[in-house]
């Protein structure tokens, strides 16, 4: 048997909490009341469990179904699994994963581990489009803030899988091996009166040389002239700036130009101003991140124009579920017997690989 082709998460790195897994408290109750009715009739079918989505897709979360199975399940050593990897292409209906083994010692497992892999590879591939819209330009992973905060390592781990690289928080990159980005918020420029420049030569002043620098340009709504004020406090310390303007909002820069496209927000035309300002008084190697409702698409249509962004933050498009990236998983064999529903039969996957 030749060897996998890359080395899983170690299971223990998700933390998961075993004993309640086990004792179903966050499995559907009716794959629990199928568990104990054939426990108490001393049924005990050999099945195989087949695992796909719908929608061609960059799969994630696999290491953590496979974690499950592992320490959550009654007992691994009677299961058989094959499956694909994190980061793997897939095609609507393949194959993802087979589960054999008697159906009550992992029963319970099939709610969690159809979330995780829905989750994650919805997040994988929507990070994947923006990174191929992007590249070769970075894209930052910026979603804590609109999901709840336990979701954050697994979350990171995903985007991270699909070539973004950068994320937020430190839990966000936990699975990685990597530590959080960014710098100066709005809130730290509120701290200090609402001055950009104060709070940008704080941060300089008492972070280490290593940290790049960023700095959020929008607090007053006027994106170059901020850019230009902190550029010349900061000199060679300043990184970049980060233009964040609300889609409620024109910029003041951008007010003068108005009349064929929308203003509002971070857009080409001010994404332009600044970058003009900034060459034209010798700041040409600072760098501009935007930020502010941007999904793969927005991204294109940035490239598509020659927008001179050097990067983009990303986040609550990465995350918002419409249903898209859902997982099924069927017996389609019972006992060595095909025994799937009308509609699902076995789809063999020549590409997945056995799990050890």
């Amino acid at each position: 048997m030749s060897a996998p082709r890359r080395q899983r998460l170690d299971p223990a790195l998700f933390e998961l909490p075993i004993e309640d897994i086990r004792a179903g408290r966050y499995s559907d109750k009716y794959f629990l009341r199928t568990r104990d009715v054939l426990r108490a009739d001393g049924h005990r079918p050999n099945v195989l469990m087949q695992v796909f989505g719908k929608t061609a897709s960059m799969l994630c979360g696999m290491d953590e179904a496979v974690a499950l199975l592992k320490l959550a399940s009654d007992d691994w050593s009677a299961l058989a699994v094959r499956a694909l990897h994190d980061g793997d292409a897939i095609e609507p209906f393949e194959t993802v994963m087979t589960i054999e083994g008697p159906y009550d010692a992992f029963a319970h497992l099939e709610t969690l581990y159809l979330g995780v892999l829905a989750r994650q590879t919805r997040i994988a591939t929507r990070t994947r489009d923006a990174v191929r819209a992007a590249r070769p330009k970075d894209v930052l992973f910026f979603a804590g803030r609109h999901d709840h905060w336990s979701v954050q390592a697994r979350d990171g781990y995903a985007a991270h899988v699909a070539g973004a690289v950068g994320a937020a928080t430190d839990t966000q990159a936990a699975l990685w091996g990597g530590t959080g980005f960014g710098t100066l918020p709005h809130a730290a420029i509120a701290a200090y009166g609402g001055d950009t420049v104060l709070a940008a030569t704080k941060f300089a002043e008492h972070l280490p040389e290593s940290v790049d620098l960023v700095v959020l340009v929008d607090f007053e709504n006027d994106s170059v002239g901020t850019s230009l004020a902190v550029a010349r406090a900061l000199g060679e310390r300043l990184y970049g700036v980060r233009l964040d303007t609300s889609g409620t909002l024109v910029d003041r820069s951008v007010v003068p130009q108005m009349g064929q496209f929308d203003p509002r927000g971070v857009n080409a035309q001010l994404v332009c101003n600044v970058r003009d300002a900034l060459d034209d008084a010798g700041f040409e190697r600072v760098r501009i991140i935007a930020s502010g409702g941007f999904d793969a698409a927005r991204i294109r249509r940035f490239e598509a124009e020659a927008v001179p962004v050097d990067a983009y933050g990303i986040g609550s498009s990465l995350v918002a579920n419409d249903g898209a990236f859902d997982f099924t998983a069927d017996i389609v064999q019972t006992d060595g017997r095909p025994s799937a529903k009308v509609g699902r039969a076995l789809r063999p996957n020549p590409r997945l690989e056995a799990v050890t």
